[in-house]
């Protein structure tokens, strides 16, 4: 072969070569981006921490947060690094202000290679949840379970706090966690249903709500959930919707059944919260939303 030929034989098996190296390298360099785990970082209040859930988290025992919440549920079927500063009866502004001495404000967690956040937060600002539970309970203890006793106790007094107060300050939280985490996605997590649309008269032992106030206070709820739907969008987070998946699995349902536990006769620590089956299926749709699974 004349030296021109072979000299151009040799070219181009190395040109070959280099381009075959290079294409291994990238290769090598996508499967490892695409296999690096999260940096996953939840922040939240109870139904976040799962508390009431066992096993306990003994990190801080002061959050009452469990080792098998939602949070956790994500990181281990993802694989997700979980840095979880979730914290039972949070409100909003502990993501930026301490809860308890020596806890720090949950937004100190997050940072620039934060990838992934979820959080549900809400329910405690002006204490809605507590408040509307034991306003109703009470009221309905008081009257048997007859009539609507809460709702004419106390009107639109919860849902006028939840729209004055709860949505700015969902918006301005969630404003926030972009602002530390501006690389991160961001999911909200509405609550699971805890009462049913109608009176269940055989629930009345476990939630004593009067018949007339349990479409109350599943309203109260309703609404708390579509201003932390409104302040995601309006933020561009993703917000993690319960409406249909949690419908059949309110209080009122049996063991095995109910995702959240009742105010009497329940068989966690905390009443009115999730339990270990609803911790798990809210971990499952918000990674089915979120495209984890």
């Amino acid at each position: 072969m004349p030296r021109s030929g072979l000299r151009s034989v040799m070219l181009a098996s190395t040109t070959a070569l280099a381009i075959s190296l290079t294409g291994a390298t990238a290769t090598a360099a996508h499967a490892t981006t695409a296999t690096k785990p999260l940096n996953y970082v939840a922040l939240g209040d109870s139904y976040s921490a799962g508390s009431g859930v066992l096993p306990v988290d003994t990190g801080n025992l002061l959050c009452l947060r469990s080792k098998a919440n939602y949070p956790n549920v994500i990181a281990d079927r993802t694989g997700a690094r979980l840095t979880d500063v979730t914290c039972g009866a949070a409100q909003t502004k502990h993501f930026t202000q301490s809860q308890y001495l020596g806890v720090a404000p949950q937004l100190n967690a997050l940072k620039a290679d934060t990838d992934l956040v979820t959080l549900t937060i809400g329910g405690n600002d002006n204490n809605t949840f507590i408040n509307a539970i034991l306003a109703c309970g009470s009221a309905g203890l008081l009257s048997g379970g007859k009539g609507s006793p809460c709702k004419d106790w106390n009107g639109s007094t919860f849902s006028d706090q939840i729209e004055s107060n709860t949505y700015p300050a969902l918006k301005a939280a969630l404003k926030a966690v972009q602002e530390k985490a501006p690389n991160a996605r961001v999911a909200a997590l509405g609550y699971p249903w805890i009462a049913p649309p109608t009176a269940d008269p055989s629930c009345f032992a476990k939630l004593p709500i009067a018949e007339g106030d349990v479409p109350y206070v599943r309203g109260i709820q309703a609404h708390l959930n579509a201003v932390v739907k409104r302040a995601a969008e309006e933020t561009g987070a993703v917000y993690v919707d319960f409406a249909q998946v949690s419908e059949g699995h309110d209080a009122c349902k049996p063991a095995g059944t109910r995702w959240i536990e009742p105010v009497l006769f329940g068989h966690t620590a905390v009443p009115v919260h999730p339990n270990a089956l609803g911790e798990r299926r809210m971990a499952e749709h918000a990674m089915t939303t979120l495209g984890l699974n």
